[in-house]
C-alpha cells in the first residue's frame, strides 16, 4: 500500500508540473482536474489503510467538487454563463 502513495505523490508532481508549463488553459485544466483525480485516489488508499472512514466522505466531497469546477471551468473558457 506503501508504493501506491508513492506512485500518486509522483503523479501528483507530474500533473503540477504539467499545470505549470501549460501551455494553453485546456492543458492547465486537464491537468487540475487530473490532480484531483490523483488526490482522491489518495485519500481512498489513506482511508483503506488507517480505517478512518471520514477519508471515504472527504473524497466523495472532492470528487463533487472536482466536477463542478471542471463543469464551470470549461463553460468559463467557452465564454457561456450558466444560464446557456
Amino acid at each position: 500500500m506503501t508504493a501506491f502513495l508513492y506512485a500518486l505523490i509522483g503523479c501528483c508532481a507530474l500533473c503540477l508540473a504539467r499545470a505549470a508549463r501549460g501551455p494553453g488553459v485546456p492543458d492547465r485544466m486537464l491537468a487540475i482536474d487530473t490532480l484531483a483525480t490523483v488526490v482522491l485516489g489518495m485519500l481512498v488508499v489513506l482511508s483503506t489503510m488507517t480505517g478512518l472512514a471520514y477519508l471515504m466522505d472527504i473524497a466523495i466531497a472532492l470528487a463533487l467538487l472536482g466536477f463542478v469546477g471542471t463543469l464551470a471551468l470549461a463553460k468559463q473558457i467557452e465564454g457561456r454563463t450558466f444560464g446557456d
